[in-house]
């Protein structure tokens, strides 16, 4: 069950996908005792920031809409949890967004400071502005970021793409010549949901991003198309509920999976139960490895 993300290796391929769980360590270091095989820390900026009004979520059958605003207590407040979660023996990859280049390389120094394993580059949220996606719809800012962190830290970087654009395979392409070590896909699909009894959007902030089942097809298909024009390790995320989902991604060309909001429908124990079923379905398809079902869609 071992997984290997470029240099790095990992006990299982099941990660805590960043914004749930991630701001405390006791709470990462529950997600990972319950058998993640590592966390992605809540995103990270240069000041602490509240994030939007309620209501933020918007829960449903077959996902969630969230509308968090990023927030988070700033990087500088940030160094204790990063220890503490260090301490415990826990894989910790530093989630972090900024608005330019210069702020994405003194957050990524300071999580490379702290003692992260790798750092997660947020390109892609998708109701803040001046972040996240606004900066991840450009191969040329992403780019420009990429190499900026990249000449900025020594640990391995993850860039994390949005669906929102029309061509993520030249993004992450994009990422890739630019240094990135792997690539995180997807963040959450821009949505907003809409009250006709109430006769307004249901978000304060209007605008949010699908989470859950009902994206698991995107993540999917983003994940194989990347892999067609990337040579670098890809991270899938998206509706991943169970071992089968898991194995999905795998054959698409995942090296590794994201875990969130089935973490927040389930709690931590998720990990456990999905590290099962992902093991009961290599036995039964004949699988000794990971590695052996890694991309084999593409073949």
């Amino acid at each position: 069950m071992t997984s290997r993300v470029g240099k790095i290796t990992i006990r299982n391929p099941l990660l805590l996908a960043s914004g749930i769980l991630g701001e405390s360590s006791g709470s990462m270091i529950r997600v990972y005792s319950s058998g993640a095989g590592g966390v992605v820390t809540k995103s990270i900026g240069m000041e602490p920031r509240d994030g939007y009004r309620n209501p933020t979520v918007y829960e449903f059958e077959s996902g969630m809409l969230n509308a968090m605003g990023l927030p988070n207590p700033g990087i500088e407040h940030f160094s204790d949890v990063i220890s503490r979660t260090k301490a415990a023996g826990v894989f910790t990859v530093g989630s972090i967004f900024g608005g330019d280049e210069n702020e994405f390389s003194h957050l990524a120094g300071k999580m490379e400071a702290y003692g992260v394993d790798a750092v997660e580059l947020n390109l892609s949220c998708p109701h803040v502005e001046g972040f996240g996606s606004e900066l991840g719809s450009s191969p040329e800012r992403v780019r420009s970021v990429v190499g900026a962190v990249r000449q900025a830290v020594r640990i391995p970087v993850w860039a994390k793409m949005t669906p929102n654009v029309a061509d993520m395979g030249s993004i992450a392409a994009a990422a890739e010549e630019a240094g990135a070590d792997a690539i995180v896909a997807i963040n959450t699909v821009r949505a907003m949901a809409i009250s006709a009894r109430l006769r307004r959007p249901v978000l304060s902030n209007t605008y949010g991003g699908l989470s859950g089942e009902a994206v698991k097809y995107v993540g999917l298909r983003a994940v194989y198309e990347i892999g067609k024009k990337c040579s670098i390790p890809v991270i899938g995320v998206g509706g991943v509920r169970s071992g089968e989902d898991v194995a999905e991604y795998l054959v698409a060309g995942a090296s590794a999976v994201q875990i969130g909001t089935a973490v927040a429908e389930r709690g931590p124990g998720v990990f456990g139960q999905v590290a099962d079923e992902l093991s009961d379905f290599m036995e039964r398809e004949g699988f000794s490895s990971l590695k052996e079902m890694i991309g084999i869609a593409r073949r």
